[in-house]
């Protein structure tokens, strides 16, 4: 659900609730490919700069603190099994060596189900495939679990 919070005396930011997303992935030649919104769970949108320390000779108050290169987190997605789509992407290119990049969109939506903000990865390919845990004790539906690695991630306004 969207919720107002006041931002200021003259303007009001919505708050969206992390619960109401879809994912796409691109998966255009593969005979059961994905939809979207068949994730129940994604993290790992994150990023980082990294931070070198540089120390100035006849400076000794302090050390410069310098811009690095970013590195981006694998990016776990969750769901129910329903078909083969996320196993197959996993072990296309195993032979080769050659991971098969897909893009990945990860759409937040408003109260209203539509979409208005967007994660782009750009290059993921799967690094780790977990099956479902099985357990004749237990009544929870089968999961499967993909990791990605990727190139980066943008992020888009839809409205």
């Amino acid at each position: 659900m969207t919720s107002l919070i006041a931002a200021g005396p003259a303007f009001l930011m919505p708050r969206y609730s992390a619960w109401r997303f879809q994912v796409w992935v691109n998966m255009y030649d593969l005979i059961d490919g994905i939809q979207y919104g068949e994730f129940t769970e994604c993290s790992g949108l994150s990023m980082q700069r990294e931070s070198k320390s540089f120390a100035e000779g006849g400076l000794n108050d302090r050390v410069h603190q310098l811009p690095g290169r970013i590195t981006y987190s694998n990016i776990t997605l969750k769901r129910g099994m329903i078909n083969k789509s996320l196993w197959k992407w996993f072990v296309k290119g195993s032979e080769s060596g050659l991971p098969d990049l897909r893009e990945v969109y990860i759409a937040l939506a408003n109260a209203s189900g539509i979409p208005t903000m967007a994660w782009s990865v750009k290059g993921a390919y799967p690094v780790k495939w977990s099956g479902p845990s099985l357990n004749t004790g237990s009544n929870e539906f089968a999961m499967e679990e993909i990791e990605l690695a990727h190139h980066g991630i943008e992020i888009e306004s839809l409205f």
